[in-house]
């Protein structure tokens, strides 16, 4: 981050005030108004920090408009492509891609980290059998507090590295295990011969009654759909995230906190909105109809638009291909489900409603057809991107905690509430 020759003036009543500009590697220049307060005893009002920067950051970086994201640099599609998902871990938590002895002795580390506790298995027994799966993910990352004592301490290196791998390798075992649990199966270990993605497909699908059988189609495309949500950014979750270790919070309630806000349907649960929509629609003769809903304003569009991208999604090119793939290999490749996706989205590309809009189909258009078919249940859309995220999350975290300059979040208010006034004893009421 430099700092321009030329600062920003704000007036205050008859005060000028200078504010410096700092200007990062990518995106558009920061106005630091740290100093705002104090000299103006004003505030900024920015309801959803939409043109606030909360953060100096190295990880991620997004520009909406020219449908970019860049991870340490790379952009997604060329990691979606030739990387893995625990590369892009590696890449996440420190900065560079692995060396070969070094990707192979984090892939080690993160694989003997994916058993859990023994006793933590009855965590799960503690829940209603028909408890929604984010509801356990919640609940059981908050507790893994419990069991690891030992890499709580945030300010010592060593302890955030340990939590850190403890989070990536033991996520696909609670998220397996929740999923599991939901349909009245027998949990279902994890092997260390086997891939990340590979585990946990194994861990979600297979019984004590057969062998299973891994398809290298679904491991590809679970590991690319990993690696597509591994981190975007400043959003709704990682700054949850963010905003609970400013107070010093362990990194698995930290976590905990990320994935309850990202159970909201505006942010991880639009995938399984996008799908049921397409449900709804159910065949292509529809689609006339529906589109003039949404033209109207009587029916929801899910999976099109984004608050950031204000072009074609790029994670959502690699979805697509990956939609097609997995169909072919598992499904049909005629779903009505599928002919209504491409109907919709060619449809979203052409008119002038949608252009105009720009209404482009994102990421949630296909990831919710593509995990439908890999046999997961609506329910288990939002666990399987927090099981992605983990990665986002906790680089976002270690980054934060490192940050000499960070301090507790505290954000302000404009209120507009009542003036002081004096209580009235209930007998004087009126």
């Amino acid at each position: 981050m430099t700092q321009t020759s030329n600062p920003a003036k704000i007036t205050v009543g008859d005060k000028v005030i200078d504010l410096p500009v700092q200007k990062g590697t990518l995106g558009p220049d920061v106005i630091d108004i740290r100093k705002l307060y104090a000299e103006s005893d004003a505030f900024t009002y920015d309801p959803g920090f939409t043109s606030t920067a909360s953060c100096e950051s190295k990880i991620t970086f997004i520009d909406g408009d020219k449908g970019i994201l860049l991870h340490r640099g790379y952009p997604i599609d060329q990691l979606a492509e030739q990387s893995s998902f625990l590369e892009t871990c590696y890449l996440l938590l420190h900065g560079e891609l692995p060396s070969a002895s070094a990707f192979e002795q984090f892939e080690t580390t993160i694989t003997r980290h994916t058993m859990l506790h023994e006793q933590f298995d009855r965590f799960f027994s503690g829940f209603r059998r028909d408890a929604h799966p984010m509801a356990i993910m919640t609940g059981a990352v908050g507790a893994l507090s419990a069991f690891y004592h030992d890499s709580l301490d945030i300010q010592d290196e060593k302890q955030r590295e340990i939590s850190a791998h403890r989070l990536i390798a033991k996520m696909p075992t609670i998220a397996a295990r929740a999923f599991k649990y939901s349909v009245g199966q027998p949990f279902v270990y994890p092997k260390n011969d086997l891939s990340y993605s590979e585990n946990f497909l194994r861990m979600c699908f297979a019984v004590p009654a057969e062998d299973y059988v891994p398809n290298p189609v679904l491991t590809k495309a679970m590991d690319r759909i990993f690696i597509l949500h591994a981190d975007h950014e400043q959003n709704a979750s990682t700054s949850t995230v963010r905003l609970a270790g400013s107070s010093g919070a362990n990194p698995f309630a930290c976590i905990a906190a990320g994935i309850a806000c990202l159970w909201g349907p505006s942010h991880g649960g639009a995938n399984e909105e996008a799908l049921n929509m397409l449900k709804e629609i159910g065949t292509v003769d529809k689609i006339p109809e529906f589109i003039q809903g949404v033209k109207d304003r009587k029916y929801k569009l899910m999976g099109f638009g984004h608050r950031v991208y204000k072009n074609y999604d790029p994670r959502a090119k690699v979805m697509q291909t990956t939609c097609h793939e997995v169909l072919s290999a598992v499904g049909d490749p005629n779903d009505p489900l599928l002919q209504v996706a491409r109907e919709l989205e060619r449809i979203a590309l052409s008119d002038e409603y949608f252009v105009s809009r720009k209404l482009y189909p994102n990421i949630d258009f296909y990831s919710g057809i593509t995990l439908s078919a890999m046999g997961f249940p609506t329910t288990m859309f939002t666990v399987l991107f927090a099981l992605a995220r983990t990665v986002g999350w906790i680089a976002q975290w270690k980054e934060m905690i490192e940050d000499p300059s960070q301090k507790i979040g505290r954000p302000r208010q404009l209120y507009t509430g009542s003036a002081q006034r004096d209580f009235v004893p209930i007998s004087g009421r009126a």
